[in-house]
């Protein structure tokens, strides 16, 4: 039978770490990359039997990629230090790995929790990210922010979701967000992208729309009303930041 490594990217979660390691206890190999934590992230890791290696951050696809590299075993299971594997899904993977099919990755969809609310519609669930995929058949693209698989051959879908326990309060989702628009506008940035008045105005009118509307955010009550909310102040921050890349640029 065909073993799994599962591969962790890491920096300051020890409030994290120690829920996501338990949940792939039964993998055969875990891998730890960790971006300088100044926390207990590395030691928790070490302590629970992980292989930890320590790298400087240039952005999450390079960091899992060196993962993948590192990682011993025919496949790759990638997982966040804030997400869970829950019995079920295990139990999934573990039946799609004896059974040898034909597809070289699997998308899993993805239940977050937002302020403590399990979040149904809103364009987040089922949220279908590629997680599990062959070695020799995958490997993450070097985007700095949504960083991709990318798979030679079939993908398939398993059932069951990974939890998904990002936002347990606004200060952490502002946090994250601080860093995600940051990367998401030099991301943009480096694509060549330029800051337009219309796509600042239109986007993320657009956002709100996708995410209440299209996306039944609003049976998600008032977290799903906050969700699009925020998600359209994303994308009017990032193109803010984008604007100050592009006058800082102008000034060297």
């Amino acid at each position: 039978m065909s073993k799994i490594s599962a591969v962790i990217i890491t920096k300051n979660e020890e409030a994290n770490i120690e829920r996501c390691l338990k949940s792939v206890d039964w993998v055969d190999e875990i891998i730890v990359v960790d971006t300088d934590s100044t926390d207990k992230t590395r030691r928790i890791a070490t302590e629970a039997g992980a292989r930890v290696f320590q790298v400087e951050w240039q952005g999450f696809g390079h960091a899992k990629g060196f993962g993948v590299e590192k990682a011993s075993h025919d496949w790759i299971l990638s997982i966040d230090a804030d997400e869970e594997i829950g019995e079920r899904l295990a139990s999934e993977i573990k039946g799609v790995i004896a059974s040898d099919r034909a597809e070289n990755g699997f998308e899993i969809p993805r239940r977050t929790s937002f302020l403590g609310r399990w979040i149904k519609y809103s364009r987040w669930y089922p949220d279908y990210v590629l997680r599990l995929f062959k070695k020799n058949s995958g490997r993450f693209n070097d985007s700095l922010v949504h960083e991709k698989v990318m798979i030679e051959g079939s993908i398939g879908r398993l059932a069951n979701p990974i939890l998904h326990y990002s936002y347990p309060d606004i200060d952490t989702y502002f946090i994250k967000f601080e860093k995600y628009t940051s990367l998401a506008a030099q991301e943009l940035y480096n694509k060549g992208k330029r800051f337009h008045l219309a796509a600042l105005i239109f986007k993320p009118i657009a956002s709100f729309f996708r995410h209440y509307v299209t996306g039944l955010g609003f049976l998600d009550g008032v977290e799903g009303f906050l969700i699009a909310v925020l998600s359209a102040f994303g994308v009017v921050t990032r193109y803010v930041k984008l604007r100050s890349l592009e006058k800082a640029s102008r000034h060297d």
